[in-house]
């Protein structure tokens, strides 16, 4: 099946800052797909991009085959969108505020929105200006749902909820793929994801780290500590790819992907080499590695990128 969304070396700048450089990735359908970076990553220009909102200086979108800069109307108007800061008119109740998005939309929309209410327990004739932050998230989340789209674009959709609110609203997203819809959520909640995500990719200052599925990065990255005997300058070359790394007396840490059985056999048999320890880092983990670490190192000796 074709991808639901298709970026294309999409760039986007303003001024002299680079919000995105030439940025390709594809997000296949019936998959909870995950953007990662820090806050200024370029993740909401990312999005804005695709539903037609801004346009960008290179490089073109594509989401549920439609070209983004010609087509973004009709894009909007396909798509469920959950920004980071919704726009709510806080005078209408809940009930009032479905009523009136049900003119933008089908006649299926109502009762869709109707019973997503009573699904988040939203009380239907309280103004949406009395409603903590949690209850008016699940109101955006049901605007958003009750077209029934294809796909639902979520922008840091959890900031500020609480722990419940958070979970909830999570769990809902897994059970949308699960039916075979997609979802391509923008997040810096590292933990959150790691519990819903099927792919993730990772953002950096507008640069594309990498687009893997959550299962395989998870397999592919270890941490090691390396703790050497007394005299050993540095542990030996061990080849695969460095993302961090750090040092402390004898003892040496890196975040790894790439060093199989072989590799590991041959370092613990070194003579330098008192014990080697394999962990399975966390997203998290993995996460801070490509934001802090010297990405693409590749078949480096240990011990010299330690110490730099």
């Amino acid at each position: 099946m074709p991808p639901v969304i298709r970026l294309e070396n999409l760039s986007k700048h303003f001024g002299s800052e680079v919000a995105l450089n030439q940025v390709s990735l594809e997000v296949p359908p019936g998959v909870v797909f995950a953007l990662l970076g820090e806050n200024g990553a370029g993740k909401t220009t990312a999005i804005r991009i695709m539903l037609g909102l801004l346009r960008p200086n290179a490089g073109r979108a594509e989401v549920l085959g439609l070209a983004s800069e010609k087509q973004g109307l009709t894009i909007r108007q396909r798509v469920g969108y959950v920004p980071e800061r919704p726009t709510l008119y806080d005078w209408m109740t809940v009930e009032e505020i479905g009523w009136f998005t049900a003119g933008f939309y089908g006649a299926g929309f109502l009762p869709e929105y109707l019973r997503l209410m009573v699904q988040f327990n939203l009380p239907g004739k309280k103004k949406l200006k009395t409603l903590s932050k949690g209850m008016r998230a699940k109101v955006v989340l049901s605007l958003a749902l009750a077209h029934q789209p294809e796909l639902l674009i979520l922008d840091e959709p959890t900031s500020g909820l609480d722990a419940l609110v958070r979970r909830e609203f999570l769990e809902s997203m897994v059970d949308r793929a699960a039916q075979g819809q997609t979802v391509f959520l923008s997040s810096h909640q590292i933990g959150e994801v790691e519990r819903v995500a099927d792919i993730v990719a990772i953002l950096r200052k507008g640069k594309l780290l990498l687009v893997e599925p959550l299962n395989e990065l998870k397999t592919a990255v270890q941490r090691l500590t390396v703790t050497l005997r007394d005299g050993a300058a540095a542990p030996p070359e061990i080849g695969g790819q460095i993302l961090s790394q750090r040092s402390k007396a004898r003892q040496w840490q890196a975040v790894v992907r790439g060093v199989g059985p072989e590799r590991l056999a041959k370092l613990r048999g070194h003579e330098t080499v008192e014990a080697v320890e394999v962990q399975s880092p966390n997203l998290e983990e993995i996460f801070v590695a490509y934001m802090q670490g010297n990405n693409g190192t590749q078949g480096a000796d240990v011990g010299q990128v330690l110490r730099t």
